[in-house]
């Protein structure tokens, strides 16, 4: 006897009802008797029922509360934590504190990691680089970045941001998510849930792995940080690769055609909608849809991809290894031509700014990897008309330490992880360019002016993107869940144009 007798299966559908778990079996048994008790109480919705397609036309977005700033984000992420007195958060008063230990009162007994909390003392490391203030805004940059400097009445600096978290996992989670533990949606999946796709042959959320010129401490970074967590699959982001294929399996094997691939990917959304008439299962409308959009990218990608195309004054502006395939200046240069063509959120990381030792080393090498490439994706942006629908975001999970971690010299330190304060500017997309919010104390330890927690920065992204960050909620396990969780956390308006 068929297990279902009402109609005749595909056989390969049989050997997956053979197959299923007693807990499968039971919670369809359940939905048998849910659906048994809406036909007894009104037939006529079962009867309209089977006239309807299994696979949506096309899942709509939310929409903005209102009429958003901006319109694509391109978050670039530096993985590691780079030291914002190092950067951006002068303090000449720290050339006075060389070698001496670290004030309690400055401390006020905050967590420390295991990396440095077994240290007899903690000394400090005043900055080996010089600043120089620049712009209208008379902003002090390192020389580090000399190309930035040249931009900071573009930018928009945050001195003041603050999180709870104290190591990488938890650190990046939360930048990304709003929360320290897995399993949540991250920024850009949030994003594609409420305004949608701007291109049905482009994913709506690309991601992007940078490789660093320097390799001394790379951390972990996995699929998980783009994950779409609780929302449905087809809002995680979409990793393109830096070799090969941009995505793995998108090109045809050999000896299969278009027309091949075409009558294959018909038979499994046959396949897949039976399967959604009898499982239900939701997620077997995103395997449809991105089975669809996986074809269409055999187009639409290699034109992406293809920066042969660009002028050399494109080359000029982020730099030559903007031609190298996986540098920053190439994820840049992509990123571009990505939200160019209508890709909505792009995520860059770049790595190994976890800078525990060898500052001297280290430093100048991940500033270079970024420093002309950032100028010249903003720039880039402007001369294009896009800024000011774009939100580019630059920042790390947390800062680092005004103490040095292992050896000093006045020549070379190295910094440890530290949450009480770190820097990040945004530029474009509505946000306040020319703007410098916040302060610190002389150690660049607390924050003595604005603050800025990670959920306070969230908001006010939203808020660029149109949305009321709590209103912008999506229901699971009984709560209205969001990126900026329970707590209060407010918009930044002084950051808003």
């Amino acid at each position: 006897m068929k297990p279902f007798p009402e109609f005749n299966p595909h056989p390969l559908f049989e050997d997956y009802v053979r197959s299923e778990t007693r807990r499968q079996f039971l919670r369809r048994g359940a939905s048998f008797l849910g659906t048994a008790a809406l036909a007894a109480l009104a037939p006529e919705m079962l009867l309209a029922g089977d006239k309807k397609s299994a696979a949506p036309a096309g899942i709509k977005p939310i929409g903005p509360h209102f009429a958003p700033k901006a319109k694509r984000v391109i978050y670039l992420h530096m993985v590691g934590g780079p030291p914002q007195m190092d950067l951006f958060d002068y303090k000449p008063v720290m050339g006075e504190w060389y070698d001496k230990d670290l004030p309690e009162t400055i401390r006020m007994g905050q967590r420390l990691t295991t990396m440095t909390s077994g240290q007899a003392r903690f000394p400090i490391a005043p900055s080996k680089y010089k600043f120089a203030q620049h712009g209208k805004n008379g902003m002090w940059v390192s020389e580090l970045f000399p190309n930035k400097a040249k931009m900071v009445d573009d930018l928009c600096f945050i001195r003041s941001m603050q999180t709870e978290a104290i190591n990488h996992e938890p650190a990046i989670t939360y930048m990304q998510t709003g929360n320290q533990i897995t399993g949540r949606p991250c920024l850009g999946s949030w994003v594609s849930y409420g305004l949608g796709s701007l291109n049905l042959d482009l994913p709506t959320f690309v991601v992007l792995v940078a490789k660093p010129s320097n390799t001394e401490q790379i951390q972990a970074i996995s699929a998980r940080l783009w994950s779409a967590g609780y929302l449905s699959g087809e809002h995680a982001g979409v990793s393109f690769r830096s070799e090969g294929d941009p995505i793995m399996f998108i090109n045809n094997p050999a000896g299969v055609d278009a027309k091949v691939r075409r009558k294959t990917l018909d038979g499994l959304k046959a396949l897949n909608e039976m399967n959604y008439k009898i499982v239900g299962d939701p997620e077997t409308h995103t395997r449809i849809s991105q089975y669809e959009l996986a074809f269409r990218m055999q187009s639409s990608v290699p034109d992406l991809t293809n920066i042969k195309s660009e002028p050399e004054s494109t080359y000029k502006l982020y730099g030559e290894d903007a031609k190298k395939p996986g540098t920053f200046a190439n994820t840049a240069l992509l990123a571009r031509r990505m939200v160019e063509r209508g890709v909505r959120f792009v995520q860059i990381y770049h790595n190994n700014w976890d800078t525990h030792a060898n500052v001297a080393g280290r430093l100048p090498m991940q500033c270079k990897d970024v420093d002309q490439a950032c100028y010249g994706l903003v720039q880039d942006l402007k001369a294009r008309g896009l800024l000011d629908s774009t939100l580019v975001v630059w920042g790390g999970e947390f800062g680092r330490t005004i103490y040095s971690q292992g050896g000093l010299s006045k020549e070379n330190y190295g910094r440890d992880h530290h949450p009480r304060c770190f820097t990040m500017w945004m530029a474009g997309g509505g946000s306040k360019p020319g703007t410098v919010y916040g302060e610190t104390d002389d150690f660049s330890y607390n924050i003595t002016k604005d603050p800025v927690h990670i959920h306070d920065f969230h908001a006010t992204v939203l808020n660029l993107l149109g949305f009321d960050h709590e209103k912008f909620t999506y229901r699971y396990q009984g709560l209205d869940q969001r990126l900026t969780g329970v707590e209060a956390s407010k918009v930044i308006k002084e950051l808003i144009a």
